[in-house]
């Protein structure tokens, strides 16, 4: 996956659909990194597992979670009709899979949500500490995240990080 490209295309289009705010470059560097540690941007549907998308939502916690917090509700609401997609878990949560740049919008949503404030661009322990309170993975790899994170940076952010 050309992650230039992606960020491009896919990213930046979907925070300018967001309040200004939510667009830092550790916002950027943060939907690369989490979509590398969760998919590679490959992988539409989890291999052996139920979530959708190269964010990896799965219909309960993600999804309703953002359609239902008090910090995203709205913009999620407003972003959904936008693009036709009624705000319900089980429509979103089909649309995710082929609809990126929803899936990178409902990605920064979900760490809008999160009572932390974002951690600063290059803060790789920071980046790690907020993708596994908002995504619970269930099995997480922290081993892969600093160079995922580095490999975001660099596309994102410019070469922040300090060896991990």
């Amino acid at each position: 996956m050309d992650l230039t490209a992606l960020l491009q295309k896919t990213i930046v289009p979907a925070l300018g659909l967001l309040p200004d705010r939510m667009d830092t470059p550790a916002a950027r560097i943060l939907l690369l990194a989490i979509g590398l540690q969760e998919s590679r941007f490959l992988h539409r549907r989890q291999v052996g597992g139920p979530a959708r998308g190269l964010w990896q939502f799965e219909r309960g916690g993600g999804v309703r979670g953002v359609l239902t917090h008090s910090a995203s509700r709205d913009h999620a609401y407003r972003i959904c009709h936008g693009r036709g997609v009624e705000p319900t878990a089980a429509t979103v949560y089909a649309a995710l899979e082929f609809d990126d740049e929803l899936a990178a919008v409902f990605a920064r949503l979900l760490m809008w949500t999160d009572a932390w404030r974002l951690p600063v661009a290059g803060d790789v322990k920071g980046g790690w500490d907020i993708y596994v309170r908002t995504w619970r993975p269930g099995k997480p790899h922290p081993q892969t995240w600093p160079a995922l994170y580095a490999q975001a940076d660099a596309v994102a952010g410019g070469l922040h990080v300090a060896a991990a």
